[in-house]
């Protein structure tokens, strides 16, 4: 009798995750989904003529005294224009071979459509160039995030702006720790999901994944 009740509870398990997953928007990478770096085309250039060391001593003590211009700071927004639950955007991670639609806000109703950018004075879009943090549901959209491993791409599409980050660590904290989402000073995308993946129930713990910033397209 007990190996039975088990059998129906696995089989409802599954019926459930089917049919969330099916909701949630994930599906499969497409051919041109992933927009590639601009490449740099090398040159065939002439090899200099030697110059005079003393004029080679001056560029040099030019270059000094001229002092490299600080990064311009990305431009900080309000970012009024969203509502809670509005699609903004898409998450790809191509070691999943998935990419997942993100939408504003991590409340339960915006979870259960896919991906949901977490809001507040800590976080920002990825255009802010700060801390980035995505929720989604370890049972729909994010059943394989504990496959991803340190080096992995992701990338997240917002505005017309492509961002690649490269996963450097991955955690498991409590579900009550709030130290994960704190400002940086760094543009830093961070994931989280319930956990254990097969947990039945309300998850005791979290899944993280940190990546900080790589490279920028433009789409």
């Amino acid at each position: 009798m007990i190996l039975v009740l088990m059998g129906l509870l696995f089989a409802s398990w599954n019926g459930y995750t089917w049919f969330s997953e099916a909701s949630s928007g994930r599906e499969p990478i497409g051919e041109n989904d992933i927009v590639a770096a601009e490449e740099i085309k090398s040159m065939d250039v002439p090899a200099p003529a030697k110059e005079d060391p003393l004029d080679e001593e001056a560029k040099l003590s030019s270059k000094i005294a001229k002092k490299p211009k600080a990064p311009e700071e990305p431009k900080q927004r309000d970012y009024k224009e969203y509502e809670r639950g509005e699609e903004i955007g898409w998450l790809l991670i191509p070691s999943l071979d998935m990419k997942y639609p993100m939408y504003w806000g991590t409340d339960d109703e915006t979870l259960t459509q896919g991906v949901g950018y977490h809001a507040s004075k800590f976080t920002s879009p990825p255009d802010g160039q700060r801390h980035t943090v995505l929720s989604g549901h370890r049972d729909t959209v994010f059943r394989e995030l504990g496959d991803l491993k340190e080096g992995d791409k992701m990338y997240v599409q917002f505005e017309g702006v492509q961002y690649e980050y490269e996963i450097e660590k991955t955690w498991v904290t409590d579900a009550e720790d709030r130290t994960v989402i704190v400002a940086k000073d760094e543009p830093v995308l961070t994931l989280t999901t319930c956990y254990p993946f097969t947990f039945v129930g309300a998850a005791p713990d979290r899944y993280i994944i940190e990546a900080p910033l790589v490279s920028i397209t433009k789409m």
